[in-house]
């Protein structure tokens, strides 16, 4: 726990009065606790389960930047696994999606480029954008007129469009068929981060790109969430990876990802892959969880393993997960700068672990926090539909 009190140097005093700021408005996180005491998580991006495998004994770390001398088979192994899951001739491992995102972003765009981008992107693919000194139009939440408007803007250089495939706090997603034609159409590179869709969305787990039968011209991947390791990937044409190894500073100025995370990661992408049972219990999940919900009253956004439900107020989310929480069931309450001022939500997420005796424990939970929330006489703290 974080204890906001007096008691910081001179020069980060500032410190004090900012974090207890952050306490008023429920905005302050907390360190979490190890879940030791049993309770059923619904927050975790472990979608197929993978996580808790023992890790294939290989080397712990890779000693130094791959450019020096970091480089194992074990990366290379991932890297052509990653490639052949979505479907491109290479791919390259980063340490960890902020990583690749940052990264890849900063090291393709510069000062006089277009950089078009989702207004609820994540924050990596934002820092990425700020880091490259290109201009950047925010457009708003998959408004694709308002990316063609933008993409007909007067420019110097080129012009970069970025989105996620499966956005995280919403569960939705773009018309990635119709971005690609724009792109197309004003020569623009489309950047496409499929981090929560691939092992779980689309034919065989391949991502929502593949569902839509389009190929972005760069493509970025995890290993932490449903392939239950650590790491990502960035995935195009061999002129890309070229380019990353050289100029992607969050690769190249860092140590290599551990061969033994690059193996288990690998490790994860097969079992995705011979295990199509553990992608259909999470979509089974999904659809049942969603429905239960509706019966309570709640609407949750979107669609798939991750279900949304927007409360409004931050004080209120944290009110209702507390509510949850004591009755053994894990929940998260996402609060600003995650989400949008008064949108604050909890983020339920189901995983193949997930059985429908859990379910029903998580449904009576929700009941019973609303049912005490009634009894104080409280209003339901969220909009029905929004």
């Amino acid at each position: 726990m974080f204890h906001v009190k007096q008691g910081s140097p001179p020069a980060l005093r500032f410190l004090d009065e900012a974090l207890a700021g952050l306490q008023r408005r429920d905005l302050l996180r907390q360190r979490p606790t190890p879940n030791e005491s049993g309770a059923t998580s619904f927050c975790s991006n472990d979608y197929l389960a993978l996580a808790r495998r023992p890790t294939p004994p290989r080397q712990a770390g890779a000693g130094a930047s791959r450019l020096v001398s970091g480089e194992r088979a074990e990366h290379g192994e991932v890297e052509r696994l990653a490639a052949e899951l979505v479907g491109t001739p290479e791919a390259l491992a980063f340490t960890s999606g902020y990583a690749a995102n940052v990264g890849t972003v900063a090291a393709l765009a510069t000062a006089g480029d277009l950089i078009v981008s989702d207004a609820f992107n994540h924050a990596s693919l934002i820092d990425g954008a700020r880091l490259s000194r290109a201009r950047i139009e925010i457009v708003p939440h998959l408004d694709l007129a308002a990316i063609d408007q933008a993409l007909h803007l007067p420019r110097s250089g080129r012009a970069f469009v970025i989105t996620e495939s499966y956005f995280s706090m919403d569960a939705d997603a773009p018309d990635l068929t119709s971005l690609r034609r724009m792109c197309d159409a004003q020569n623009a590179c489309l950047i496409v981060d499929e981090a929560h869709a691939l092992g779980v969305l689309g034919p065989e787990g391949r991502g929502l790109c593949a569902q839509q039968k389009i190929q972005p011209d760069v493509l970025i991947g995890t290993f932490g969430k449903a392939f239950g390791a650590g790491g990502a990937f960035v995935a195009g044409c061999p002129s890309l990876m070229a380019w990353l190894w050289n100029r992607a500073r969050t690769f190249v100025f860092s140590t290599g990802l551990s061969p033994a995370v690059a193996a288990a990661a690998a490790q994860g992408i097969r079992t995705s892959m011979e295990q199509p049972e553990l992608r259909e219990k999470v979509t089974s999940a999904g659809q049942l969880l969603r429905s239960r919900l509706t019966e309570l009253g709640v609407a949750p956004r979107g669609f798939g393993h991750i279900i949304p439900w927007v409360v409004g107020e931050a004080a209120a989310a944290v009110q209702l997960a507390k509510l949850i929480r004591v009755q053994g069931i894990d929940v998260l309450a996402v609060r600003p700068p995650s989400v949008p001022e008064g949108t604050a939500r909890l983020r339920l997420t189901v995983t193949a672990a997930h059985e429908k005796a859990d379910i029903d424990r998580a449904v009576e939970a929700f009941r019973n926090a609303l049912g005490e929330l009634k009894e104080r006489r409280m209003e339901p703290p969220w909009q029905a539909g929004s």
